[in-house]
């Protein structure tokens, strides 16, 4: 009798660990079905995803959610609502898009933007900048003889700048008085920069300048060597801008070798 009590003890003890072991491993147990702690793991990562910073004191709501989630899904499967099509190509496409996002994240983790190669972009980019930046102004309308009135207000005396706020139909910079800011030439239609460039420091054209906008008479304030970021400041910017080029690339070569029929 005696060794009989001991055995249940021992037996009540074990089993006492066995399910103090499984609580370890799982943050509940739902229906006799196991919760895992790696759940909570995965939601607090796609939280995070977002943007979303996850404190110590929302963990409590994150584990509620996986058990909130683990309640209703076995009642979805009771009613026999994971058997539909509809369902099974829900989470066919959901397989798919995980999979895709893990595809890519291992991809770019095998193939990171060395700084060599930004350097290098930014180098390109420099290139192409490198120059002269000239401060303009301008004020466009629709009509040749909108802007020949304008052209005659100005050698009456009218203020640039006046006229740009009031007449001007860029709605990028008629309320600044037409002030384009510092450009390259290069960032304007060719009929603009050629006028831009042929005028002397502080001239207007004498003429309007057509282009595919309407009409523009132009004013040049000031020109200076290209003002370029230092290569430190941009860095971020071109990183990104090169993981999205080989991302593409390597997404167009998958699409080659595939076999559609």
């Amino acid at each position: 009798m005696k060794k009989q009590v001991l055995s249940t003890l021992a037996v009540a003890a074990l089993m006492g660990a066995l399910a103090s072991a499984a609580l370890a491993q799982n943050v509940a147990i739902v229906n006799g079905v196991p919760v895992p702690k790696e759940r909570v793991d995965t939601l607090q990562q796609q939280v995070e995803r977002s943007g979303r910073k996850i404190t110590p004191e929302m963990q409590p709501q994150l584990r509620d959610e996986v058990i909130a989630r683990e309640i209703f899904a076995q009642e979805a499967h009771a009613q026999g609502l994971d058997t539909t099509d509809d369902f099974k190509n829900q989470v066919e496409l959901n397989r798919q898009s995980i999979l895709i996002r893990e595809l890519f994240s291992d991809y770019q983790k095998k193939n990171p933007i060395t700084d060599e190669e930004a350097k290098a972009e930014y180098d390109k980019y420099a290139a192409a900048a490198a120059g002269k930046e000239y401060h303009a102004r301008h004020i466009l309308v629709p009509t040749e003889k909108e802007a020949k009135d304008i052209l005659a207000k100005l050698k009456k005396g009218a203020k640039f700048e006046d006229l740009a706020k009031k007449l001007s139909k860029d709605p990028g910079s008629a309320a600044k008085g037409g002030d384009l800011d510092w450009a390259n030439p290069g960032n304007y239609v060719k009929e603009f920069s050629d006028a831009l460039v042929a005028l002397q420091k502080g001239k207007t054209t004498e003429t309007p300048v057509k282009t595919q906008f309407g009409y523009h008479i132009i004013r040049l304030d000031d020109v200076r060597d290209a003002q370029l970021p230092k290569f430190e400041d941009v860095k971020s910017q071109i990183v990104q801008q090169l993981v999205q080029q080989k991302m593409s690339k390597y997404q167009e070569a998958l699409r080659a070798k595939a076999k559609i029929e």
